[in-house]
């Protein structure tokens, strides 16, 4: 009574909790109950975290090559020195000449300490619009040829690990792009096909039946290569982006046109037919809305395809294009016996990959198990 007078709501059980709540809350409160889901969560947000702040997190230039510093094995950071002093640093490197080359190789010199400042400036890149050079950690007084090569460099002397963080921008919002358009699609023309029927219906589902009845590894051959090679990386990116969406987007039309031709028949639907409400306007303000969080759960299953896709166009070389920086490309460095013999770390491109798909698809099963309502 105390808390009616003073304006307050009475606490309710979990019962009523549970009875008032919205299917978004009752979805998430199923996903919490998820363990591995929700650490497939956290570890997606952290990747998407990487990709926000690529430039950031990176130590140099990406596209900078230096052959004399070519295949250099990962240099760990060194945070103490020998007396027990808080003192981040990494050996530096001193030109040896090969007797039988006479080329100038560059080794690791434990005997030289090169400091390492957090916050610092270094190469300038753009973040959100805005022009800056500062990064999360940077060399203090480098010499020619020094650098924080956490992950070891390439055939160019390139930085793996800058290129790695670089890379997880590029393959992460491919995949995001590219669900965003297949589930337009797969919305937009699943919606229609359910609420039109007819030709129209017949008609997209042809369409549908049609492009999943080809082959999609020589399709995506065939589409890729019918890129101009005179394009800039940002014409292909998009391209890339499009043609995987054109490929992806069968699936969800026919979950959609499911759920829609069960929701055809309800009341609200009928209502807002009848108060002259469009097309457009029925779908995606009074349907989707009642099976959104399947919809969530279908898109979380779509990304790993997705970034699968464009990692396996970019590896075949018929994806991105240097100078353009993916997993695949960065999996196409290390696709050679000999690069593999002389530098196995290249590989480490490969443990974003797993990770990230392997995060996906818990993320997917966790949130298709939550949005159940019989699970």
């Amino acid at each position: 009574m105390l808390g009616f007078l003073l304006g307050r709501r009475p606490a309710l059980s979990q019962a009523e909790r549970f009875a008032v709540a919205t299917q978004l809350q009752l979805t998430w409160w199923r996903f919490k109950r998820h363990k591995v889901a929700m650490v497939s969560l956290v570890v997606v947000a952290l990747f998407y975290l990487v990709a926000i702040g690529a430039d950031f997190l990176a130590t140099t230039d990406p596209h900078a090559t230096d052959s004399r510093t070519s295949y250099i094995a990962p240099q760990p950071i060194q945070f103490f020195e020998a007396d027990g002093s808080f003192s981040p640093h990494v050996y530096g490197l001193k030109g040896v000449r090969d007797p039988r080359t006479f080329k100038l190789i560059y080794t690791v010199d434990p005997s030289r300490h090169v400091a390492i400042d957090f916050f610092a400036p270094g190469y300038e890149y753009s973040f959100l619009g805005i022009r800056t050079s500062t990064h999360l950690f940077a060399l203090r007084d480098p010499q020619r040829g020094d650098g924080i090569f956490i992950l070891g460099t390439d055939q160019l002397g390139r930085d793996v690990w800058s290129r790695l963080m670089v890379a997880t921008r590029v393959s992460l919002t491919i995949g995001l792009v590219g669900v965003s358009i297949s589930l337009f699609l797969g919305v937009l023309l699943g919606g229609i096909s359910a609420l039109y029927g007819g030709l129209v219906d017949n008609v997209i589902q042809r369409t549908i039946e049609v492009i999943r009845s080809m082959p999609t590894i020589p399709l995506w051959l065939g589409l890729a290569a019918a890129l101009p090679n005179d394009w800039s990386v940002t014409q292909i990116y998009f391209s890339i982006t499009i043609i995987i969406s054109l490929l992806a987007w069968t699936d969800l039309a026919r979950v959609v046109r499911g759920k829609f031709l069960a929701l055809r028949e309800e009341e609200f639907v009928m209502a807002a037919e009848l108060a002259g409400a469009s097309t457009g306007r029925i779908i995606f303000r009074h349907m989707l809305p009642s099976f959104l969080s399947h919809i969530i759960a279908a898109v979380s299953l779509a990304l790993p395809a997705m970034i699968i896709s464009e990692t396996s166009l970019s590896f075949l070389g018929l994806g991105l294009r240097p100078p353009a920086i993916s997993w695949g490309i960065l999996l196409q460095d290390a696709q050679s016996i000999q690069s593999l013999a002389l530098a196995p770390w290249l590989l480490a491109a490969a443990v974003p990959v797993i990770l990230v798909i392997l995060a996906f698809n818990f993320l997917g099963d966790g949130l298709r198990d939550a949005a159940d309502p019989y699970g």
